[in-house]
C-alpha cells in the first residue's frame, strides 16, 4: 500500500548518544542547525515522535518561524504539520505540551491502548491499529486517510530503529555533534536487531557551524512481497531511465535496473539502448553482466513495465531471460496493456516459476509518461 516518504531526523554525540541522563535535555545541535530543522518541519505534512520522547523531552514540535508558517498557509496547507505519536500502552500525559500547541494531533496505539488514552482525556484523535502496533498499517493510514505525503520522524531511538529494521525509512538525516556523553545508560540512536544489509548511500554532507549534517538513503532491496523504501528508490530510477528511450510508435519505452541484495547496482538499461531498435530494457541490462555472476540469484530486477512474456523480435522474451539468469525477485510499476500483445502477462509467467513479483502502482504514472502517445 502507498506510504508517505519517511525522513528520520536525529542529532547524536560522537559516541552515538541522543542525550545524557541529566534532568535537562542535552542540546546537541547548533543554533543554525535548529533553524534547518525548523525549515524541514515546515516542508513536511506530519511530524512523528514516540511516546517515550514526549515523556522525556516534553517537546512542542512546532514550526517556529512565522514566515515559514505563513508560507504554509499561502500554499493551502495547515499552519502546522500534523503531530503524530505512537504508544502501545496508551499511557500518555494529557498535560504534555505536545497536545496543547500547534495544530492537529493523532495517536496510533493498540486496541487496549486506545481505551486507556481515551480514558485519560488525551487531546488528539485516537487511531487503534489492532492488538499490536503495525508500522505499515500506520503509514498507510497516514497516507490514505490523513493525506500525508512527507513524514518527518524525530525520535526516539526505538522508533528510528524499528523503521529502519522494517525497511520503511526513505532517508536518514543525521547531525553529528562534537562532544562525548560517555554514560553507558544514555539513550542511543539505534538499538540491536536485524537491519537490512548493505551500505547506505551518502547523498549529502554539510558543515553547519560546529556540527555536520549527513544525509543517507537506504540501498538494499526488500525481500519477498513486502516492499522496502529502497525498492521505491530503485523503481523510480527505472522510470527515469524509461524517459531516456528514443521515441517509438511501435514499442514501449521501459527502464530497468538490476540491484544486488546488498544494494549494489549491478547494471541498468533502457529500451532501444545503443541504437538497437528492438532491444528491451531488461535485456540490455542483463547483457552487461556475466551470466555466471553469483549475485544474480539474490538480486532484484526493477522494471518500469512488467517484463514481456511474448515478443517477435528476439528468440526469448525478457521474462525468460530473467528466469535463465536465476533472478528470483522482480519489482515493477505497471502491467503491460494489450497495445501490442493481447493478454500479456510477464508477471504471471515469472510467478508461475517461483519468482516474487512486486507491483508498486504508485509509480505507474511515471512509467506511463514516456508512453502517453501509445495509450491515447
Amino acid at each position: 500500500m502507498p506510504h508517505p516518504y519517511v525522513l528520520l531526523s536525529a542529532a547524536v554525540s560522537l559516541d552515538g548518544c541522543l542525550d545524557d541522563t541529566g534532568p535537562e535535555r542535552l542540546l546537541l545541535s547548533s543554533p543554525a542547525d535548529f533553524d534547518r530543522v525548523d525549515e524541514v518541519r515546515a516542508s513536511v505534512d506530519a511530524i512523528l515522535v514516540g511516546a517515550g520522547t514526549i515523556r522525556a523531552d516534553n517537546p512542542r514540535l512546532l514550526v517556529n518561524s512565522p514566515e515559514r508558517r505563513a508560507a504554509r498557509v499561502a500554499a493551502g496547507k495547515p499552519e502546522y504539520p500534523l503531530k503524530v505519536t505512537v504508544s502501545g500502552s496508551g499511557d500518555l500525559d494529557p498535560t504534555a505540551k505536545f497536545w496543547h500547541t500547534g495544530g492537529e494531533k493523532i495517536v496510533f496505539t493498540t486496541d487496549k491502548g486506545a481505551e486507556r488514552a481515551r480514558a485519560l482525556g488525551v487531546a488528539a484523535d485516537i487511531a487503534p491499529l489492532g492488538p499490536d502496533l503495525d508500522w505499515r498499517r500506520l503509514l498507510t493510514h497516514l497516507h490514505d486517510v490523513r493525506g500525508v505525503r512527507r513524514l518527518m520522524v524525530e525520535g526516539g531511538g526505538t522508533i528510528h530503529t524499528q523503521l529502519l529494521q522494517h525497511g520503511l525509512a526513505d532517508e536518514l538525516q543525521l547531525v553529528l555533534a562534537p562532544l562525548f556523553v560517555g554514560d553507558p545508560k544514555a539513550p542511543r540512536l539505534f538499538g540491536p536487531g536485524t537491519y537490512q544489509g548493505g551500505r547506505l548511500r551518502l547523498v549529502e554532507t554539510r558543515r553547519i557551524e560546529d556540527v555536520v549534517l549527513m544525509r543517507y538513503e537506504p540501498t538494499a532491496p526488500g525481500t519477498g512481497a513486502l516492499p522496502s523504501a529502497a525498492d521505491h528508490h530503485w523503481l523510480a530510477l527505472a522510470c527515469e531511465l524509461a524517459a531516456e528511450c528514443p521515441p517509438s510508435r511501435t514499442a514501449f519505452s521501459v527502464g530497468a535496473v538490476i540491484v544486488a541484495a546488498d544494494g549494489t547496482e549491478l547494471a541498468r538499461g533502457h529500451s532501444r539502448e545503443g541504437y538497437d531498435p528492438v532491444v528491451h530494457a531488461e535485456e540490455a541490462a542483463l547483457a552487461k553482466l556475466d551470466p555466471a555472476d553469483p549475485r544474480l540469484a539474490s538480486a532484484t530486477v526493477y522494471s518500469s513495465l512488467e517484463p514481456c512474456a511474448h515478443r517477435a523480435s528476439r528468440p526469448k522474451p525478457c521474462s525468460r531471460l530473467i528466469l535463465d539468469a536465476g533472478v528470483r525477485r522482480v519489482v515493477t510499476a505497471w502491467r503491460e496493456p494489450d497495445t501490442f500483445v493481447e493478454d500479456a502477462d510477464g508477471s504471471g509467467l515469472l510467478a508461475a516459476q517461483g519468482v516474487e513479483v512486486v507491483v508498486l502502482p504508485e509509480h505507474e504514472n511515471r512509467a506511463k509518461a514516456p508512453n502517453s502517445h501509445l495509450l491515447a
